[in-house]
């Protein structure tokens, strides 16, 4: 059987179960039926695992975005699964492009572009809190606090607030991880703390305008095209999205370069290749593990028939490390196909533009100031699924001189 050929019968598929806590998107067997097929079955449906299928398929025209579904999967249907359903990120048609339209102007790279000052404040005083030390919880000491307060200042609101913001947005994480069903009460008590925060935010804002990022998407709901509900929406995506994702993401990247210290050294010494870093590390440990699409109509893929109402998942990981398009290892001065780790098409994550610029400029200086970073006990994950990170990274490292 050639490597793209479809196995003749559905047993013949490779086989591969998320749901199970001990899962890996990294895994070996993962690798093995990617080298088998270019799908897989799961308890949810496909799994795409090559690279061209996924690149294909995140825009093929059949296709919707499908993790509005994830609820569904997991057998849950409160504050959150509603919110979910309802957001930017999982509708379609009209309403995604009017929603995606109003609030791009509050990402313009005109204010990601202000808040780089923000950014590198934040990491020299984050940093300078442990340095001399030589070790630290990596997640509690920086990227925690370093994800919230970058977004305490893109709302514009005290960095006091950041405590809380971080609490909260964990614990409305736990809803994309496989655990799901059994912490839903906790996501659900998480969210409505969050819009609390974001109605106090919004009023504040509208007694005092401001050149911010809450103002411009307040500004968009004048002409009544984005409903107090849709503006409360985009606020806590905005809030979850920037804290959860950036705070999994460095840690991740963290862990990855301890993995590779020569590259760490690498990017010490060279500052500049700190934004390929970021790419490089979200290729190879994205911390959103699968993008999801579901059929809308019966439509033939290489061979295969997908009914309607099918759920493929896209292996971002899987697909960005393809050995057909990839060579192996973990390389920032590699020229690379582009990753799927801010999901693609018109679902592209709209808020990638500021995730690029928080994270770019928080490795270009931990890199110069910590120096042979290195495990200090064992560390705790998420499940390596849906969306994945440390919970715990204990770290030594030796202090710049």
């Amino acid at each position: 059987m050639t490597p793209d050929a479809i196995p003749d019968t559905a047993s013949d598929v490779p086989f591969l179960d998320p749901a199970d806590p001990a899962f890996s998107v990294r895994s070996e067997a993962v690798r093995a039926a990617r080298a088998q097929s270019w799908y897989a079955r799961t308890p949810y449906g496909l799994a795409v695992l090559r690279y061209d299928p996924m690149k294909e398929l995140i825009l093929h025209p059949a296709l919707r975005q499908g993790s509005y579904r994830w609820p569904d999967h997991c057998g849950a249907s409160g504050l959150w699964a509603q919110w979910w359903k309802r957001i930017v990120l999982n509708v379609e048609g009209a309403d995604h492009a009017r929603l995606r339209r109003l609030a791009m102007p509050a990402f313009s790279p005109r204010l990601v572009s202000a808040l780089v000052p923000d950014f590198q404040r934040l990491c020299a005083e984050l940093i300078a809190g442990f340095e001399a030390e030589g070790r630290c919880e990596f997640m509690g000491d920086f990227a925690e606090p370093y994800a919230a307060r970058v977004i305490c200042a893109l709302v514009g609101v005290d960095a006091q607030e950041a405590p809380a913001l971080t609490e909260q947005a964990v614990r409305m994480g736990l809803a994309l991880s496989v655990t799901y069903a059994r912490d839903e009460a906790i996501a659900d008590a998480a969210l409505a703390g969050m819009f609390a925060f974001s109605e106090q935010v919004v009023a504040a804002r509208r007694a005092a305008p401001q050149e911010d990022f809450i103002t411009a998407l307040i500004g968009a709901s004048t002409d009544e095209r984005l409903s107090e509900q849709e503006l409360h929406d985009m606020i806590v995506l905005s809030i979850f999205g920037g804290i959860d994702t950036t705070r999994n993401q460095l840690g991740l990247a963290m862990a990855q370069f301890m993995d590779h210290p020569d590259q760490w050294r690498l990017l010490g010494e060279n500052p500049d290749l700190a934004r390929a870093a970021v790419e490089e590390v979200m290729r190879t440990r994205p911390t959103v593990t699968w993008v999801t699409r579901e059929a809308v109509e019966d439509f033939e893929y290489n061979g295969l028939d997908i009914p309607r109402g099918t759920t493929i998942h896209l292996f971002s990981e899987s697909a960005a490390t393809d050995p057909e398009h990839f060579s192996p290892g973990f390389d920032i001065t590699a020229q690379r196909k582009p990753h799927f780790g801010f999901g693609g098409g018109r679902h592209h994550c709209i808020g990638s533009p500021i995730a690029r610029g928080d994270m770019t400029e928080a490795l270009k200086m931990l890199a110069q100031r910590l120096k042979a970073p290195r495990p200090d006990g064992a560390a705790e994950w998420l499940p390596e699924s849906g969306n994945t990170g440390p919970l715990r990274l204990p770290i030594r490292f030796d202090p710049a001189a």
